[in-house]
């Protein structure tokens, strides 16, 4: 489990295919890692991954094709960089919200937009998506913790201050760019929890009707 509140950037040194999977090293920069062990967990770029290997500059970590596919990891080359942060600890202060590293889909920044010293993003989520998401709920990009400022169908806006843009990889964030998106996972779970003992129906899924039955509706 994570925060999503980026301890450090690091970047991609090799990418390396094994079979359909692919093993990726990553050189974590500023990252502490005399605490990290193997089978730890970094989020890298909000992908929980478990370290393999540790190279004294970085770690190793494996890949398999359910990430490929989920993930924009899909498109990365050597020389991306990557938001890094470690697994939480019991003691850890909660800054940003639970971020599980299990990402959901593919987003894409579709606008950015300078306001004062902060940065306006619009993000167009894939459509299946947009029933989590909130205005003023959370969400992880790239493995960050953000709050949702405004929404409009599937697409919602993120605005950024200087440090967070700083501290990141979002102050290289361009229209086009494939983004990691995480959505609440209370609200993943509340929707399932929603259905009862119908959980179990291969084609079960909320309506406006069940909503009603269940008093969500007046």
């Amino acid at each position: 489990m994570f925060t999503g509140i980026i301890e450090a950037t690091g970047t991609i040194t090799a990418l390396t295919p094994k079979g359909a999977d692919i093993s990726v090293t990553v050189d974590s920069g500023k990252l502490d890692l005399a605490d990290v062990k193997l089978g730890d967990s970094i989020a890298t770029n909000g992908v929980c991954l478990t370290v393999v290997a540790l190279t004294g500059k970085g770690y190793v970590a494996d890949l398999s094709l359910e990430t490929i596919k989920r993930t924009a990891f899909a498109d990365y080359k050597a020389g991306q960089v990557v938001n890094l942060e470690k697994a939480m600890l019991p003691t850890t202060r909660f800054g940003g919200h639970m971020v599980s590293g299990h990402v959901d889909a593919v987003a894409e920044i579709i606008e950015r937009h300078q306001t004062g010293r902060a940065i306006e993003f619009w993000v167009k989520a894939p459509a299946h998506l947009a029933k989590y998401i909130s205005e003023k709920g959370s969400v992880a990009v790239d493995g960050i913790s953000l709050t949702v400022n405004e929404i409009n169908g599937d697409e919602f806006k993120l605005t950024i201050v200087p440090h967070t843009a700083l501290e990141t990889t979002m102050d290289a964030f361009k229209p086009g760019r494939k983004i990691n998106l995480e959505v609440d996972v209370i609200a993943r779970y509340l929707e399932r929890l929603m259905l009862g003992d119908k959980a179990a129906d291969k084609k079960s899924q909320v309506t406006m009707d069940l909503l009603a039955r269940t008093g969500f509706l007046g």
